[in-house]
């Protein structure tokens, strides 16, 4: 993602605690956010009956606009995949 001209972050239902420590497991230079009370998660759709969030990316504008969803999340191909869709959509690249 540091080819585009974008602003990036996961979110996580889990504690800015537990998100820290994911983070620092896996070497992760981005923000996670937490939302532990999981309004957001409700709010964008995205909370399971579960209590747990699905994995969706959202592509917002610099308007605030969502642009596009995607609900089909593929772990080991996720950051290839944005990057085409960023190039889809027009992203400037750095």
């Amino acid at each position: 993602m540091r080819r585009f001209r974008v602003r990036y972050f996961g979110a996580s239902v889990d504690s800015c605690e537990t998100n820290t420590r994911f983070a620092q497991s896996l070497g992760i230079d981005y923000p996670i956010l937490s939302d532990p009370g999981k309004e957001v998660a409700r709010a964008y759709g995205v909370l399971s009956a579960s209590g747990y969030a699905s994995r969706w990316t959202f592509f917002i504008g610099v308007d605030g606009r969502v642009l596009e969803v995607d609900k089909h999340v593929s772990a080991s191909a996720h950051g290839r995949d944005i990057a085409a869709r960023l190039t889809e959509l027009g992203i400037s690249r750095t």
